[in-house]
């Protein structure tokens, strides 16, 4: 028996309307600076004030959110009492306004040990609403948090069901000033959602074809929304594609370019979709190379060369270095750039970094300790993985 989850999706153009149909007194919305300044804030707001929703705002997330940070926006939800919770931003307030949120309910718990096996009883105080303005990390269709531990200076990757949002509202006007650069990261981390969520241990037939429809949907729109930001069909779409592929993953998880990129992040600060798309050519080679996977398949849905299982996989793995040498992205960790004297004393940390995270237990193949530093050691210099 297994379960599939999903939110309220309230999506397409004045999707962020559907604010003002609210019923309530307060909300709280979390959400970064560069937000305010946007005006997205502002918009929110509106919309809430033409429901007869007050609004508190706790404007102080950072990239990469800390646990420091979660607990003082939790403190904050305390003293304000709101009823609906509105996470506003990029993967990083939407997980933000997650944890806080389940702090705010229930302020005895550890955020470092959110779980899927605990009941804490949420929607006791508040609700959740989620608006992601990029197209990436499909945060507000999912049940995950990563959280960064600064004191320790690693990514913990968190989940527990109750966290699934109530609302997901997905306006792709949000999102028509994104930079280039940012379109690229969030793009190119929802495909390697798709991609993973595909191929995981733990996929099924519900999340199958999400995560078809979202790679499809990225490989044919990333690279218009990238180079034409103003294109509204490439954004609309993109958009679209980055909460399906959230549905999808969070559906059946992510994997082993995921535990990679989480440790290239902690370590370098490399933006997350930056990071897993970087790794994820070299784990589908690695999760090919054991005989079995389901990246032929892939390949052969999105019109690639897929004779066979091995030349599915190699078409696969040149269409996404196509695709993020299309959008300006560095094929190899020493194009990041990192130095050599600093890859070599990192990688320790990153092989043991990747060996603890969560999202390697559902990779279809899982590395030794020695295999994972091979793998960091392919993904610095860009060698192709033969092992």
């Amino acid at each position: 028996m297994w379960y599939f989850n999903s939110p309220q999706i309230v999506f397409g153009e004045d999707a962020l309307t559907h604010l003002a149909t609210l019923s309530g007194r307060l909300a709280f919305i979390v959400t970064d600076r560069n937000m305010q300044r946007l005006g997205a804030v502002e918009a929110v707001r509106a919309q809430l004030a033409q429901a007869g929703l007050a609004a508190e705002v706790f404007a102080e997330v950072e990239p990469d959110p800390s646990l420091d940070t979660v607990r003082r926006c939790a403190a904050a939800m305390q003293a304000a009492g709101p009823d609906w919770i509105i996470g506003l931003g990029g993967g990083s307030c939407l997980d933000a306004a997650k944890a806080a949120w389940l702090l705010y309910e229930r302020p005895d718990v550890d955020p470092a040990g959110i779980n899927p096996f605990d009941t804490f009883g949420l929607r006791a105080k508040a609700r959740l609403i989620c608006i992601p303005t990029t197209s990436g990390t499909g945060s507000e269709a999912t049940w995950a948090v990563v959280l960064t531990d600064t004191a320790a200076g690693r990514k913990l990757a968190l989940a527990a069901r109750e966290l699934l949002p109530d609302v997901a509202i997905v306006d792709p006007a949000l999102t028509a000033t994104l930079p280039p650069a940012q379109t690229a990261d969030t793009g190119l981390d929802a495909l390697t959602h798709a991609i993973e969520g595909y191929t995981s241990t733990w996929r099924n037939d519900f999340s199958d074809g999400l995560c078809l429809k979202a790679a499809q949907l990225i490989f044919e729109h990333l690279p218009r929304a990238w180079a034409h930001g103003g294109d509204a069909e490439a954004r609309l779409h993109l958009h679209n594609a980055a909460t399906i592929a959230g549905l999808g993953f969070g559906n059946s998880m992510t994997g082993l370019a995921h535990a990679m990129g989480h440790a290239l992040g902690a370590r370098f600060g490399t933006p997350h979709g930056r990071a897993v798309s970087l790794c994820l050519p070299f784990t589908i080679q690695f999760i090919a190379n054991a005989g079995e996977s389901r990246y032929g398949e892939l390949a052969r849905f999105l019109n690639l060369p897929a004779d066979n299982e091995q030349i599915g996989a190699a078409s696969l793995v040149s269409a996404v270095q196509d695709l993020r040498h299309g959008v300006g992205q560095p094929a190899t960790i020493a194009g990041l750039p990192v130095s050599a004297e600093a890859f070599a004393e990192a990688l320790p940390a990153l092989a043991a970094l990747a060996e603890a995270d969560t999202d390697l237990v559902t990779s279809p193949r899982l590395p030794s300790s020695d295999e994972l530093r091979a793998l960091f050691e392919c993904a610095y210099d860009g060698r192709d993985v033969n092992f």
